[in-house]
């Protein structure tokens, strides 16, 4: 039997909503073994997605800064 290729999110943002349905499938204790099984499968490729679309993120933003990563600063505010 073939196994075939799970369809690749459409971006990150529906990337971690998938994501989200499963954990909360599986948190419920509902789900059977192998439904379960297959759910850890899908959520470690969205997770593998997700953490490469940050990483290309991150080094479009360092090439934007001319290759230095700046650190953040939140905006300050009076109380």
């Amino acid at each position: 039997m073939a196994k075939s290729r799970a369809t690749p999110p459409k971006d990150y943002e529906s990337a971690l909503a998938e994501l989200d349905t499963i954990v909360s499938g599986m948190e419920s204790g509902q789900l059977p073994l192998e439904a379960s099984l297959t759910a850890y499968k899908r959520g470690a490729e969205l997770l593998q997605y997700c953490r490469q679309q940050l990483a290309d993120a991150e080094q479009q933003v360092k090439i934007l800064e001319n290759g230095t990563l700046l650190p953040f600063k939140a905006e300050e505010t009076d109380d």
